[in-house]
Protein backbone atom coordinates (compact mmCIF):
# COMPACT_ATOMS: atom_id res chain seq x y z
CA UNK A 1 0.00 0.00 0.00
CA UNK A 2 1.57 3.58 -0.67
CA UNK A 3 -0.67 4.98 1.89
CA UNK A 4 0.34 5.93 5.64
CA UNK A 5 -1.02 2.94 6.84
CA UNK A 6 1.18 3.05 10.05
CA UNK A 7 0.21 6.55 11.04
CA UNK A 8 -2.18 5.93 13.88
CA UNK A 9 -3.29 9.24 14.49
CA UNK A 10 -4.62 9.13 10.22
CA UNK A 11 -6.20 5.47 10.26
CA UNK A 12 -8.22 6.75 13.57
CA UNK A 13 -9.21 9.89 11.09
CA UNK A 14 -10.28 8.00 8.26
CA UNK A 15 -11.58 4.63 9.84
CA UNK A 16 -13.46 5.66 13.58
CA UNK A 17 -16.88 6.80 11.81
CA UNK A 18 -18.53 7.69 15.32
CA UNK A 19 -16.05 10.16 15.73
CA UNK A 20 -16.37 11.51 12.19
CA UNK A 21 -20.30 11.97 13.01
CA UNK A 22 -20.87 12.95 16.09
CA UNK A 23 -24.07 12.75 16.26
CA UNK A 24 -24.09 9.07 15.41
CA UNK A 25 -26.26 7.98 18.47
CA UNK A 26 -28.98 9.35 16.90
CA UNK A 27 -28.76 7.48 13.73
CA UNK A 28 -28.52 4.02 16.14
CA UNK A 29 -31.66 5.40 18.27
CA UNK A 30 -33.77 6.36 15.62
CA UNK A 31 -32.75 2.92 13.84
CA UNK A 32 -33.94 1.20 16.99
CA UNK A 33 -36.75 2.54 17.31
CA UNK A 34 -38.13 2.47 13.81
CA UNK A 35 -37.07 -1.35 13.90
CA UNK A 36 -38.99 -2.23 16.64
CA UNK A 37 -42.35 -0.33 15.33
CA UNK A 38 -41.49 -2.32 11.61
CA UNK A 39 -41.29 -5.22 13.92
CA UNK A 40 -44.88 -4.47 15.51
CA UNK A 41 -46.49 -3.59 12.26
CA UNK A 42 -46.10 -5.87 9.58
CA UNK A 43 -45.82 -9.29 9.05
CA UNK A 44 -42.35 -11.16 10.05
CA UNK A 45 -41.00 -14.49 11.52
CA UNK A 46 -38.10 -13.54 13.97
CA UNK A 47 -35.11 -14.80 15.52
CA UNK A 48 -34.83 -17.63 13.03
CA UNK A 49 -32.20 -20.17 13.78
CA UNK A 50 -30.03 -20.52 10.58
CA UNK A 51 -27.37 -22.87 13.05
CA UNK A 52 -26.22 -23.96 16.32
CA UNK A 53 -23.31 -21.04 16.90
CA UNK A 54 -23.87 -17.98 18.68
CA UNK A 55 -25.27 -15.34 16.51
CA UNK A 56 -26.58 -17.79 14.08
CA UNK A 57 -30.27 -16.08 13.60
CA UNK A 58 -32.37 -14.33 10.87
CA UNK A 59 -35.13 -12.51 10.96
CA UNK A 60 -38.05 -12.30 7.29
CA UNK A 61 -40.09 -10.10 5.95
CA UNK A 62 -42.35 -11.72 3.18
CA UNK A 63 -43.49 -9.32 0.27
CA UNK A 64 -46.70 -7.77 0.67
CA UNK A 65 -47.53 -9.57 -3.04
CA UNK A 66 -46.77 -12.97 -3.53
CA UNK A 67 -45.99 -14.20 -7.17
CA UNK A 68 -45.91 -17.37 -8.94
CA UNK A 69 -41.99 -19.12 -8.42
CA UNK A 70 -41.52 -16.71 -6.00
CA UNK A 71 -40.16 -13.11 -5.52
CA UNK A 72 -36.78 -11.90 -5.39
CA UNK A 73 -34.95 -11.74 -2.02
CA UNK A 74 -32.90 -9.08 -0.64
CA UNK A 75 -30.74 -10.52 2.33
CA UNK A 76 -28.67 -7.35 4.23
CA UNK A 77 -25.97 -7.70 6.51
CA UNK A 78 -25.45 -5.01 9.15
CA UNK A 79 -22.20 -3.08 9.57
CA UNK A 80 -20.90 -1.98 13.03
CA UNK A 81 -17.19 -2.84 12.53
CA UNK A 82 -17.71 -7.05 12.97
CA UNK A 83 -18.00 -6.21 16.47
CA UNK A 84 -20.92 -4.08 17.52
CA UNK A 85 -24.92 -3.82 16.34
CA UNK A 86 -27.79 -6.50 16.26
CA UNK A 87 -29.86 -7.15 13.00
CA UNK A 88 -32.90 -5.84 15.39
CA UNK A 89 -31.37 -2.60 14.84
CA UNK A 90 -32.06 -2.79 11.03
CA UNK A 91 -35.41 -4.10 10.69
CA UNK A 92 -36.44 -0.57 9.05
CA UNK A 93 -34.45 -2.13 5.86
CA UNK A 94 -37.48 -4.10 5.45
CA UNK A 95 -40.51 -2.03 4.72
CA UNK A 96 -39.71 -0.21 1.42
CA UNK A 97 -38.99 -3.06 -0.15
CA UNK A 98 -41.26 -5.46 0.72
CA UNK A 99 -44.11 -3.09 -0.31
CA UNK A 100 -42.44 -3.27 -3.54
CA UNK A 101 -42.75 -7.32 -3.98
CA UNK A 102 -39.13 -8.20 -2.35
CA UNK A 103 -38.27 -10.59 0.49
CA UNK A 104 -36.19 -9.35 2.80
CA UNK A 105 -33.91 -11.60 5.36
CA UNK A 106 -31.91 -9.69 8.20
CA UNK A 107 -28.87 -11.50 9.36
CA UNK A 108 -27.19 -11.74 12.58
CA UNK A 109 -23.75 -13.42 13.28
CA UNK A 110 -21.41 -13.40 16.48
CA UNK A 111 -19.26 -10.37 17.16
CA UNK A 112 -15.80 -9.88 17.19
CA UNK A 113 -13.72 -10.80 19.58
CA UNK A 114 -15.72 -13.70 20.36
CA UNK A 115 -15.10 -15.10 23.97
CA UNK A 116 -11.54 -16.31 24.79
CA UNK A 117 -12.71 -20.13 24.56
CA UNK A 118 -14.57 -19.26 21.30
CA UNK A 119 -12.79 -16.20 19.51
CA UNK A 120 -14.77 -14.79 16.79
CA UNK A 121 -12.73 -13.80 13.71
CA UNK A 122 -13.91 -11.53 10.07
CA UNK A 123 -13.02 -14.99 8.17
CA UNK A 124 -15.62 -16.94 11.20
CA UNK A 125 -18.21 -14.30 10.50
CA UNK A 126 -17.92 -15.22 6.69
CA UNK A 127 -18.39 -18.81 7.09
CA UNK A 128 -20.94 -18.01 9.17
CA UNK A 129 -22.72 -15.63 6.51
CA UNK A 130 -22.18 -18.84 4.09
CA UNK A 131 -24.01 -21.20 6.72
CA UNK A 132 -26.16 -18.35 6.61
CA UNK A 133 -27.23 -17.76 2.86
CA UNK A 134 -27.06 -21.73 2.26
CA UNK A 135 -30.22 -21.76 4.75
CA UNK A 136 -32.04 -18.60 2.53
CA UNK A 137 -31.62 -21.13 -0.32
CA UNK A 138 -32.99 -23.94 1.00
CA UNK A 139 -35.81 -22.70 2.70
CA UNK A 140 -36.71 -19.29 1.61
CA UNK A 141 -39.64 -20.60 -0.97
CA UNK A 142 -41.65 -21.62 2.09
CA UNK A 143 -41.42 -17.58 3.11
CA UNK A 144 -42.60 -16.46 -0.63
CA UNK A 145 -39.32 -16.16 -1.73
CA UNK A 146 -37.04 -17.27 -5.31
CA UNK A 147 -33.94 -18.86 -4.41
CA UNK A 148 -32.84 -18.43 -7.59
CA UNK A 149 -33.01 -14.94 -6.69
CA UNK A 150 -30.77 -13.79 -3.57
CA UNK A 151 -29.32 -10.76 -3.60
CA UNK A 152 -26.52 -10.08 -0.78
CA UNK A 153 -26.44 -5.98 0.73
CA UNK A 154 -23.90 -5.16 3.53
CA UNK A 155 -23.17 -2.16 5.18
CA UNK A 156 -19.68 -1.34 6.37
CA UNK A 157 -18.57 -4.46 7.85
CA UNK A 158 -21.77 -6.03 6.09
CA UNK A 159 -20.69 -4.39 2.75
CA UNK A 160 -16.96 -6.51 3.04
CA UNK A 161 -19.46 -9.24 3.58
CA UNK A 162 -21.32 -9.13 0.89
CA UNK A 163 -18.75 -8.65 -1.62
CA UNK A 164 -16.85 -11.99 0.09
CA UNK A 165 -20.21 -13.91 -0.80
CA UNK A 166 -19.67 -13.46 -4.66
CA UNK A 167 -16.54 -15.10 -4.61
CA UNK A 168 -17.47 -17.98 -2.95
CA UNK A 169 -17.52 -21.46 -4.30
CA UNK A 170 -21.13 -23.24 -3.20
CA UNK A 171 -20.85 -26.90 -3.87
CA UNK A 172 -17.97 -26.88 -2.34
CA UNK A 173 -19.38 -25.97 0.59
CA UNK A 174 -22.22 -28.15 -0.06
CA UNK A 175 -22.56 -30.47 -2.77
CA UNK A 176 -26.53 -29.61 -3.50
CA UNK A 177 -25.64 -25.58 -3.25
CA UNK A 178 -25.63 -23.99 -7.14
CA UNK A 179 -22.51 -22.06 -8.16
CA UNK A 180 -24.04 -18.77 -8.70
CA UNK A 181 -26.13 -19.12 -5.23
CA UNK A 182 -25.83 -15.12 -4.27
CA UNK A 183 -26.75 -13.42 -7.69
CA UNK A 184 -25.47 -9.90 -6.87
CA UNK A 185 -24.40 -7.83 -4.28
CA UNK A 186 -24.86 -4.19 -2.84
CA UNK A 187 -21.38 -2.78 -0.89
CA UNK A 188 -22.65 -0.05 0.53
CA UNK A 189 -19.69 1.55 2.68
CA UNK A 190 -18.05 -1.45 1.96
CA UNK A 191 -13.84 -2.28 3.37
CA UNK A 192 -12.91 -4.35 0.89
CA UNK A 193 -9.18 -4.45 2.08
CA UNK A 194 -8.55 -4.66 5.67
CA UNK A 195 -4.71 -4.11 5.85
CA UNK A 196 -5.46 -0.64 6.81
CA UNK A 197 -7.69 -1.64 9.61
CA UNK A 198 -4.94 -4.21 11.09
CA UNK A 199 -3.08 -1.07 12.62
CA UNK A 200 -6.11 1.55 13.27
CA UNK A 201 -5.76 1.93 17.30
CA UNK A 202 -9.24 1.53 17.91
CA UNK A 203 -10.01 -1.70 16.55
CA UNK A 204 -6.87 -3.72 17.00
CA UNK A 205 -7.62 -5.52 20.10
CA UNK A 206 -11.87 -6.73 19.00
CA UNK A 207 -10.74 -7.72 15.51
CA UNK A 208 -6.82 -8.84 16.22
CA UNK A 209 -6.69 -9.18 12.14
CA UNK A 210 -3.74 -11.04 10.91
CA UNK A 211 -1.74 -11.23 7.74
CA UNK A 212 -3.71 -14.11 6.64
CA UNK A 213 -7.11 -12.81 7.59
CA UNK A 214 -5.85 -9.58 5.61
CA UNK A 215 -5.51 -11.97 2.44
CA UNK A 216 -8.23 -14.84 3.05
CA UNK A 217 -11.11 -11.94 3.70
CA UNK A 218 -10.29 -9.02 1.93
CA UNK A 219 -12.47 -9.54 -1.69
CA UNK A 220 -10.20 -6.83 -3.26
CA UNK A 221 -7.65 -9.52 -2.88
CA UNK A 222 -9.39 -12.42 -4.67
CA UNK A 223 -9.99 -13.62 -8.08
CA UNK A 224 -13.24 -11.16 -9.62
CA UNK A 225 -16.32 -13.77 -9.09
CA UNK A 226 -17.35 -15.79 -12.39
CA UNK A 227 -21.04 -14.82 -11.67
CA UNK A 228 -22.88 -12.06 -10.34
CA UNK A 229 -22.36 -8.15 -10.52
CA UNK A 230 -21.53 -6.10 -7.16
CA UNK A 231 -22.37 -2.55 -6.62
CA UNK A 232 -19.95 -0.40 -5.10
CA UNK A 233 -21.00 2.66 -3.18
CA UNK A 234 -20.28 5.14 0.13
CA UNK A 235 -21.18 8.56 0.86
CA UNK A 236 -20.10 11.65 -0.21
CA UNK A 237 -19.12 13.31 3.01
CA UNK A 238 -17.44 9.76 4.25
CA UNK A 239 -13.37 9.67 4.98
CA UNK A 240 -10.95 9.82 1.60
CA UNK A 241 -10.62 5.89 3.04
CA UNK A 242 -14.22 4.60 2.77
CA UNK A 243 -14.16 6.31 -1.03
CA UNK A 244 -10.65 4.78 -1.94
CA UNK A 245 -12.11 1.76 -0.53
CA UNK A 246 -15.20 1.61 -2.84
CA UNK A 247 -13.44 2.57 -5.93
CA UNK A 248 -10.87 -0.51 -4.95
CA UNK A 249 -13.14 -3.23 -5.52
CA UNK A 250 -13.80 -2.17 -9.01
CA UNK A 251 -10.06 -1.78 -9.58
CA UNK A 252 -9.26 -5.26 -8.30
CA UNK A 253 -12.08 -7.10 -10.04
CA UNK A 254 -12.89 -4.83 -13.15
CA UNK A 255 -15.58 -3.20 -14.71
CA UNK A 256 -16.98 -6.51 -16.02
CA UNK A 257 -18.22 -7.45 -12.05
CA UNK A 258 -18.35 -4.32 -10.69
CA UNK A 259 -20.11 -2.12 -13.13
CA UNK A 260 -21.21 0.62 -11.03
CA UNK A 261 -19.03 2.82 -8.44
CA UNK A 262 -20.89 5.55 -6.97
CA UNK A 263 -20.29 8.33 -4.09
CA UNK A 264 -23.62 9.91 -2.58
CA UNK A 265 -23.49 13.33 -2.89
CA UNK A 266 -24.33 14.96 0.92
CA UNK A 267 -24.12 11.48 2.90
CA UNK A 268 -22.29 10.78 5.54
CA UNK A 269 -21.08 6.81 6.99
CA UNK A 270 -24.59 6.19 8.84
CA UNK A 271 -27.54 8.67 7.00
CA UNK A 272 -26.13 6.22 3.30
CA UNK A 273 -27.73 3.65 4.78
CA UNK A 274 -31.48 5.98 5.35
CA UNK A 275 -31.44 6.26 1.95
CA UNK A 276 -31.03 2.63 0.93
CA UNK A 277 -34.97 2.20 2.67
CA UNK A 278 -36.17 5.38 1.03
CA UNK A 279 -37.88 4.56 -1.99
CA UNK A 280 -36.85 7.55 -4.95
CA UNK A 281 -33.24 7.58 -3.72
CA UNK A 282 -30.82 6.26 -6.05
CA UNK A 283 -29.47 3.86 -3.75
CA UNK A 284 -32.58 2.05 -3.56
CA UNK A 285 -33.36 2.23 -7.01
CA UNK A 286 -30.03 0.49 -7.29
CA UNK A 287 -30.52 -2.05 -4.88
CA UNK A 288 -34.37 -2.77 -6.84
CA UNK A 289 -32.35 -2.95 -10.20
CA UNK A 290 -29.96 -5.78 -9.08
CA UNK A 291 -33.21 -8.05 -7.12
CA UNK A 292 -35.05 -7.55 -10.37
CA UNK A 293 -31.76 -8.43 -12.85
CA UNK A 294 -32.81 -11.39 -15.13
Amino acid sequence: MSLPQHDPAWLERMYNNRALVPEHMEFFQRWATDSAQVRRNIPCELDVAYGTGVGESLDIFPAERVAPGGVPVLVFIHGGYWRSLDKSDHSFIAPAFTRAGFCVVVLNYALCPGMPEAPVTIPHIGRQMEKAFAWVWRNIARHGGDPARITAVGHSAGGQLAAMLLTSVWPLISAELPDGLVRNALSISGVHDLEPLMYTPFLQESLRITDGHVQQASPARLQAPARGVLYSVAGGEESDEFKRQAQLIQDAWGSHAVPRVQLMPGLNHFSVLDALAKPGHDLHHMAQNLLRAP
